[in-house]
This record gives structure tokens, C-alpha cells and sequence, in this order.
């Protein structure tokens, strides 16, 4: 989770997908889907399992839970890639797997982004729970065109990386049927920058972000924010209230407030998110599932150097397959 805009424990390991072993071969039924907004229209894909067709679109026979599909920070899209060069498919893999096994997903470009380039508000009007909203707004679009006999039956939430925090908010004000964190985080925003900073800023530089998110955290702009790339990049005037506004959320205790099936997955290999993070969670959750997956990244991809799968790989090659543990990870809470 790279945290600028701008961008019981069971431990598994080894296995891979691309598809299941045992499911059909045969790519599932796709079609685009339109959140309507006041700002503008968010794009997403529906992917549907094999046997329902999208002439489904006003009801048919067969009951399928669904699972909404959130993406990370940054301008990521729909499929997990990147315009910095992050290149995955993890999202759109995903979203092909657990159509293997019988589950629907949705997945959207977050606005400003890709086809939702259009529902962009200004920078400085950007707040998360505008994430948030959007989330909850495409569960309520489902929930309320739904026919009988149903296409879904029972909504779920899927969030990586910063969509972790969206998706638990999301969830537990939607009530959805259950809820999963992959590779997110355990603790609010601030500290996991502080985090990060900490091995690339020299002590007095960190003092000083350290200062500016301490004035961030009690709803204060700053002003005089020092003016090297790094600090411009991070705390420039616009993002500010962003910054604000994100801040204000503890995970562990956000994720105490949904009443639904949890799920919860991290990765050894997370060089963004360590698994301290998941664990974290586990403990302010204690009833949900924690999987903690050997030789996961951040991309939900197996890091495995002897078969010449590199961390960097993993982030800019989409042939790479995803690990085996977080598709059962997500399957298995929607179908238990």
C-alpha cells in the first residue's frame, strides 16, 4: 500500500492459480456496469459465474453471492494496474477465479481514474469518505435492482490495500454478508507513513513530517511545509484535506464495528504492508479468519526467486498467476 496519493493462524504457501485446478477452463461472462453519481458516472466490470448469462440482467433462476471487488491507492484501476508503471491484473484474476467457483464480483475504476476519469472532483475537494460512498453506493445499486428469484443473493466486500479501510467502513454501513481485508492495514494512515518515511528521511526530515501529520491529525492545515519533492509530493496544500479527512480512521477499530463473516490476509513477502499489519487486525477482530500467506507481496502474487519470480516482477508482470491461498482465502468466507 503505497500511502501517498500519488500513488486461528494458518500459514500457506506454494500454490498458485490461474484458473483452480478443477474448474472450467472457459474465461466468465463479463459486461460493463455504470455507477451513476452526482459528480459524475464510476465504470466497473461484472463478472458473472459460468451458467448465468447477462441476459440475467432482470432475474433468473440462479442465486449467486456477489463480491465487490476494492482497489488500493494511487491511481489504480479496475484490474490493479497503474499509470506509475504497476502492471498486475491481480483484481481482474481474481475476479476470474472466484467466477470458477460460482461467485460474482465487481470491480471499478475509483473515480478520476481510467473509464472514470470523468467523476473526478478537484483535488482539494476530495475527501475518503467520497471512497467510501462510492463503495457503498454500488452495493446499494445491486442490493436495489435485485429481482426475484435474485442474480445475487448475498453482497461482499473484498478491500485491498487502502480499500481494506474503505471496504470495512463500507461494509458494515451496507450490512453486508461478509467482509475481507487483503494486505491492509492495521493501523490509521499516519503511522503507517511515518513507517515508510522512516527509512528514506534523515531524522530531522521525519521530525518534521512526523509535525505536519501530528497538525494534520487535529484538522489543521499547514501552510509552511518544506519544499523538497518529497514533502511536495506527500503534504502539498490541495491534498491536504484528503490527508485530513483519511486520517481520522483507526482500522482495528473500524473493523470492530462489522457484525458480518470476516476474513483476514496477509503476506510474508508484503514489503508495503507487513504482516504485523493483518495481525493487528486479528487482534481487535479476534473472531475473524487470519490467514497469513508464505512468500505473499502486496500484488496478492507468490514472490519465489527459484522459479525466477522476483518482488519487482510481481508488480509489473500480469502473466504472473495469483497465489492459490488468497482466492480459498475469499472463497471460502462466501461460500462457508
Amino acid at each position: 500500500m503505497n500511502m501517498t496519493r500519488r500513488a486461528a493462524i494458518a500459514t500457506l504457501g506454494g500454490a498458485v492459480i490461474a484458473p483452480l485446478a478443477g474448474t472450467s477452463a472457459a474465461l466468465p461472462s463479463e459486461t460493463p456496469v455504470t455507477l451513476n453519481t452526482p459528480t459524475g458516472d464510476i465504470s466497473g466490470t461484472l463478472t458473472f459465474p459460468d451458467g448465468i448469462s447477462q441476459e440475467c440482467s432482470t432475474g433468473c433462476a440462479i442465486a449467486a453471492p456477489l463480491v465487490l471487488i476494492i482497489a488500493g491507492s494511487g491511481p489504480t484501476d479496475r484490474d490493479g494496474n497503474s499509470t506509475l508503471g504497476i502492471k498486475t491484473d491481480s483484481y481482474k484474476l481474481l475476479a476470474q477465479a472466484l467466477a470458477a467457483r460460482g461467485i460474482g464480483s465487481v470491480r471499478y475504476d475509483k473515480r478520476g481514474i481510467g473509464a472514470s476519469a470523468a467523476a473526478a472532483t478537484s483535488e482539494s475537494d476530495l475527501r475518503f469518505e467520497t471512497y467510501v460512498d462510492d463503495a457503498v453506493g454500488w452495493l446499494e445499486m445491486f442490493r436495489a435492482t435485485r429481482r426475484s428469484p435474485p442474480r445475487f443473493q448475498r453482497f461482499y466486500v473484498a478491500g485491498h490495500s487502502e480499500g481494506s479501510l474503505i471496504g470495512m467502513i463500507a461494509g458494515a454501513r451496507a450490512n453486508v454478508a461478509g467482509y475481507i481485508s487483503l494486505c491492509g492495514a492495521g493501523r490509521p494512515a499516519y503511522a503507517v507513513i511515518h513507517d515508510q518515511l522512516a527509512p528514506q528521511l534523515p531524522p530531522d526530515q521525519l521530525a518534521q513530517a512526523d509535525a505536519i501529520m501530528a497538525k494534520l491529525r487535529s484538522g489543521e492545515q499547514v501552510a509552511d511545509v518544506p519544499a523538497t519533492p518529497a514533502f511536495a509530493a506527500l503534504f502539498h496544500a490541495s491534498i491536504q484535506p484528503y490527508l485530513i479527512s483519511w486520517f481520522k480512521y483507526d482500522p482495528a477499530v473500524e473493523i470492530t464495528k462489522l457484525t458480518c463473516a470476516t476474513a483476514i490476509v496477509g503476506g510474508t513477502k508484503d514489503v508495503q504492508v507487513p504482516v504485523a499489519e493483518a495481525q493487528l487486525l486479528f487482534v481487535a477482530a479476534p473472531k475473524a479468519k487470519l490467514t497469513i500467506v508464505d512468500g505473499l507481496s502486496h500484488t496478492l502474487k507468490r514472490v519465489d526467486p527459484a522459479a525466477g519470480v522476483t518482488q519487482q516482477r510481481t508488480y509489473t508482470d500480469p502473466s504472473i498467476p495469483l497465489d492459490r491461498a488468497v482466492v480459498e482465502a475469499v472463497a471460502g468466507l462466501v461460500q462457508h
